[in-house]
């Protein structure tokens, strides 16, 4: 049994630096309000909560929640690294698909601390083991943090491929910024140009530049998530349908490959959209709109590879043509992306959710993407998982 699944309502709170946020119970519930109001229901109506979180402890979806209301209903705590609130999305909407429940809430949310991401339980082994060591020997490089390591290096392994140049990284962030300056939610609204991401710090002597890599950021995002019949019975919108959507883990060529685009999650990538894809008897030339994990300027570039936006190697030709902004094949990141937007770990997933539906509403304001039919959603997080999910108006 599969039972169409509808977005009615989204919510997010404008993103902050760390330091700059309330408190995370707050930050979650009023994203959670926000959603229910545009959903126009109460929260007595949720039969289920999905909260996903990466730093916090166990329960902190409970604490957050029991700020809006406390009903009894099941609260599952979600953690799944840059995923996670996108895979709060694919528990919500596989519940309400399977008949488990009829309307279910959806929230993520973060607060982080400035600074580099690093292991929070250092008296034990770490999911990222394989991961360190394979990126080790493909980069060694130890003195650089290793988030920077994975990804620069994933961009190193396509400007070595195909002499992609770093300036193409630099465009991706500069048409990012160009995006945010029409989001009021967005942590930096300013424009920058290619060459200044270009003058910004080194932090990678040719591979990575400050401004190529997204910022800690706190914040929360939310969706309400329902049934056909129970937003007929309560006149909930229907504009928005989750058509499709795929979540994937790693297989052996992540590690087997020796390539630093396997290691962050090329063909997690690749084979949750071409689930997508085939579930939706559609191709990527039939997006609209895509939001995807744009962590960093290299892995929004390698992306476009790997969800079929474009031929493998042709990600410099596409950034170079246009083709992923407005007035070329299909906008990339309207709301900024985590690069402008920034990238509260929890809440990232059920912010691109927020843009998209907004997106194919009419509702995008000054980043409406003309006559949005189709929009396609990529959160990644590293150890790993990949959800992808295509948003239809309806």
């Amino acid at each position: 049994m599969s039972r169409d699944v509808f977005v009615a309502g989204v919510g997010m709170i404008p993103f902050t630096k760390p330091g700059a946020n309330l408190p995370y119970p707050q930050m979650a519930a009023q994203a959670t309000q926000a959603a229910l109001a545009d959903a126009g229901i109460g929260y007595e109506h949720m039969q289920q909560a999905y909260v996903g979180y990466v730093y916090g402890d166990s329960t902190a979806g409970q604490r957050a929640l029991y700020e809006v209301g406390m009903t009894g209903i099941p609260v599952v705590n979600v953690n799944n690294n840059c995923s996670t609130g996108s895979t709060a999305l694919f528990l919500a909407r596989q519940a309400v698909a399977s008949g488990a429940a009829d309307c279910v809430l959806a929230l993520g949310f973060e607060h982080m601390s400035p600074g580099a991401l690093g292991a929070v339980f250092t008296d034990r082994p770490s999911p990222f083991d394989r991961f360190d060591e394979a990126t080790g020997a493909l980069v060694g490089h130890s003195e650089i943090p290793l988030a920077l390591r994975y990804f620069g290096g994933a961009g190193l392994a396509h400007m070595q491929q195909y002499g992609t140049k770093l300036e193409t990284f630099a465009a991706i962030r500069a048409k990012a910024s160009r995006h945010a300056a029409n989001n009021p939610l967005a942590l930096f609204r300013k424009e920058v140009t290619t060459e200044e991401v270009m003058a910004s710090p080194m932090l990678w002597d040719g591979v990575l530049t400050r401004l190529m890599a997204c910022p800690p950021t706190c914040g929360a995002a939310a969706a309400v998530i329902c049934s056909d019949a129970f937003a007929q019975k309560h006149g909930l919108k229907r504009s928005v349908r989750i058509k499709a959507q795929a979540m994937t883990t790693d297989k052996p060529v992540t590690f087997e490959a020796q390539d630093m685009r396997e290691v962050v999650g090329f063909s997690m990538a690749r084979d949750a959209a071409q689930q997508v894809y085939a579930q939706a008897g559609i191709g990527p030339q039939d997006v609209d709109v895509v939001e995807l994990h744009d962590c960093f300027a290299q892995n929004e570039l390698i992306t476009y590879e790997a969800l079929g936006l474009c031929p493998l190697g042709g990600a410099e030709k596409f950034v170079l043509d246009g083709d992923n902004t407005y007035g070329g094949q299909v906008v990339t990141n309207p709301s900024g992306g985590l690069l402008s937007k920034g990238h509260p770990l929890g809440a990232t997933g059920l912010a691109q959710c927020t843009e998209l539906v907004q997106q194919l509403r009419g509702q995008a304001g000054a980043r409406q993407v003309s006559d949005a039919r189709l929009a396609l959603q990529h959160n990644l997080g590293l150890g790993g998982a990949c959800v992808v999910t295509l948003y239809e108006r309806v």
